[in-house]
Parts: structure tokens; sequence; C-alpha cells
């Protein structure tokens, strides 16, 4: 990525964010990598008051820690506050599906039958990136077509730390699929108007990441801060 000089300090701040925020979420920069500012600032070619900002912000989402005289780290994987993401998305989207099935925007659902078939493609193609891209569409359009966008800004950063475990829930478009149906049947449940349907179904899609973390967690235990706490509820 080049950041064009000709942008603000603070545009390129916010653009070095955003890539080293995908860099992180993507498992690029793995958990527990130490972040040299200097490094960082010659790879992007920017000044090093850019970086600082940007890894201050990744700080405030957790995602790194910045350690005084010992440099940033990425912060390892924890399956804690992924159990606190969890449950406070779910509480959310929860709300959101039963108040879709009161009544639901029209062209918000047009939308989501077309992401829904790109989704599907992607997962074809086996593309985690692209694939998580369109999963987090999905759920931006379902708030929005419940009259409630606001509630996706609520749990967009939290998200985060069940973002990170579920890039290595999916390994390829066998993973995938399923979790397409799921969205699916989500909608099958909001279009029929059953709100309890429709919220089984969501708790059901956000309980996917507690099946598949026993084995990542036996998989990858180097890369988590807290691996035993994941196997209770």
């Amino acid at each position: 990525m080049n950041l064009d000089p000709a942008h603000s300090f603070e545009s390129a701040a916010h653009r070095l964010e955003r890539e080293l925020r995908r860099a992180i979420m993507a498992l690029e920069l793995a958990p527990g990598a130490r972040l040299s500012e200097q490094e960082i600032a010659q790879r992007y070619g920017v000044s090093r008051q850019p970086v600082r900002e940007a890894l201050i912000a990744l700080a405030r989402s957790r995602l790194v820690e910045i350690q005084p005289q010992r440099g940033t780290v990425v912060v390892k994987l924890s399956v804690r506050r992924m159990m606190e993401a969890r449950f406070v998305r779910e509480s959310v989207e929860v709300a959101v599906v039963r108040r879709a099935c009161d009544g639901f925007d029209r062209a918000s659902r047009e939308r989501i039958d077309d992401l829904l078939d790109a989704q599907d493609r992607v997962a074809a193609r086996g593309s985690h990136h692209d694939f998580q891209r369109y999963d987090e569409l999905f759920h931006i359009a379902l708030a929005e077509g419940a009259g409630c966008g606001m509630a996706w800004v609520a749990v967009a950063d939290l998200k985060s730390h069940m973002d990170r475990i579920c890039t290595l829930t999916l390994p390829g478009g066998d993973a995938m699929a399923p979790l397409v149906a799921q969205h699916r049947d989500i909608m099958a449940a909001v279009d029929a108007r059953d709100a309890d349907g429709a919220e089984r179904a969501m708790r059901h899609h956000l309980t996917e990441i507690l099946r598949a973390l026993p084995r990542i967690e036996a998989d990858h235990p180097e890369l988590f801060d807290d691996p035993a706490v994941g196997r209770t509820r």
C-alpha cells in the first residue's frame, strides 16, 4: 500500500490503521508479533507520527499492546475477549432479527439476496478475505433493513476479537458454504415474520465459532494467551 503524501496526516494515519487492522485480522501480522514504528513507516512511505497514531487507535481496540520501553506487539488471541464479544454481538443481533420480523426495507432485502449470491461464489473459490467481507456486508444490510443500522456500529469494533479466530475456522469452501446457508435460514425466518425462528437461526449462526473452538485451540495453542478458558461457555 502506498499512502499518497498529498493526503492529510489524519488521512494517512486512518488509512494506515485500516491496512494494519486488515493484516491483523487476516493473521498476516501474527498474534504475538512485534511491530516496529520505523519499519512500518519505511514500508508505507510515511513519517513515524501517523504510524504512532495508527497503533494508538489499534491499541484502543485491544488489537495491539503498546509496551513502554519495549515496543508494540500484536495481542494474542483471547478466548475470554472473544466470548465477551460474542455475548454482546448475540444480544444485539438477536434484537435486530426480531425487529426485522416486524418490517423490513425492500431495497435492503434485494441487496441481501445479491450479497448472499456473491458470498456463495467467493465460498466456492475459497477466498477467505472476500467471504468475510460479504459476511460483514450481510449483517450490515440486515441491521439497516430492520431500521437500526447503528446497532451494527455498536458491535463492529468488538467483533474483531471474533473475526481473528474466525479466520482460522475457514480453511476452504466446505467450511464457508454452511455459513451462507445459515444466512439464508435467518432471512427465511425474517421473510416469514417468524421472530422466534429468526432468533433461533441467529443464535445458531453465532455459536458456529464455539463449535470450532476446541479444534482451533488444539491446532494453534501458540496463538492464544488463554486457550484453556475456551472449553467452558
